[in-house]
């Protein structure tokens, strides 16, 4: 990398926003804004948003950085849900550059650095996300890793048939995010279809084969990706890209199909058998 491309990105202002509600552990949560803050090319602006009333242990760590003029708190009086309260983040952030991130997950130390460069070297990108790395209480305790496709070409043929990105790992840009309509309310699929209306926009895609971002995984984690509810919200993301033309009848029967399947006929011990075999890797090294 040269110099002048360095300098170019170090100066490349940007935003985080992250949400944070009353369930969140306030020690992931903790560790998930030093992670945020201990970059390699530390974003200008923090953005978080307290989506309804919290208990004083997080209120405690808020206190820590608020003080901060880069940290920017916005206080929403209800719980409003993620799609909203993501909004909301969006809503307060200055940058046209804006990343995003979980209260209990953790962004690799070069993340931004390399999402950044991505922008400087194609300024035509709309998002850029990465692979994430799922553990288990401990960073080190591994269970696998969630690749996702990479070229633009890729990311969009994916896009037919199941969310393309880790929306814990995206950075984007906020005029084309707010031309699309932004985040609303939409349960469990808020990022997919925010993906799938920016595609409509002709946005430009790419994900980076890097792992970015350190994700917490559970046994919870697929007893909320099962149920009625949840295949529900996954219906009206398959009528919605049918109704639009972005699927065909053949490919709108064989995604709810699948997805009756996994979300609704397995309990959750054999579904999370079926992410682990057929959604993720073992492949633990980072790239």
């Amino acid at each position: 990398m040269g110099t002048n491309q360095q300098e170019s990105m170090n100066e490349t202002k940007f935003s985080v926003s992250m949400c944070v509600y009353r369930n969140d552990n306030p020690e992931h949560f903790r560790q998930a804004i030093d992670s945020v803050i201990n970059q390699t090319i530390r974003p200008d602006e923090i953005v978080l948003v307290v989506d309804g009333p919290v208990p004083a242990s997080i209120n405690c760590i808020i206190q820590l950085y608020e003080a901060d003029d880069y940290f920017k708190v916005v206080r929403l009086p209800e719980n409003v849900g993620h799609g909203n309260a993501r909004r909301a983040g969006l809503q307060n952030c200055k940058y046209e550059l804006i990343a995003l991130m979980d209260a209990d997950d953790v962004s690799l130390p070069d993340r931004f650095a390399k999402q950044i460069k991505c922008f400087a070297d194609d300024s035509s990108l709309s998002v850029v996300g990465g692979n994430i790395r799922e553990f288990i209480d401990m960073t080190g305790a591994v269970v696998g890793i969630r690749n996702v496709p990479q070229s633009d070409a890729e990311v969009k043929v994916c896009l037919k048939r199941k969310c393309p990105f880790n929306q814990v790992t995206v950075m984007f840009k906020k005029s084309e995010v707010d031309a699309a309509g932004g985040y609303v309310g939409w349960s469990n699929e808020e990022d997919y279809y925010l993906w799938i209306r920016m595609y409509k926009n002709n946005a430009k895609f790419k994900n980076l084969h890097d792992v970015l971002v350190e994700v917490r995984v559970g046994i919870g984690m697929y007893a909320r990706r099962g149920g009625w509810a949840y295949f529900a919200s996954e219906a009206k993301i398959q009528n919605y890209m049918l109704e639009n033309r972005i699927i065909n009848l053949l490919d709108y029967i064989t995604n709810l199909s699948v997805r009756f399947v996994v979300q609704v006929l397995l309990p959750n011990r054999l579904r999370a058998l079926v992410y682990a075999t057929f959604f993720r890797t073992k492949e633990f090294g980072n790239k």
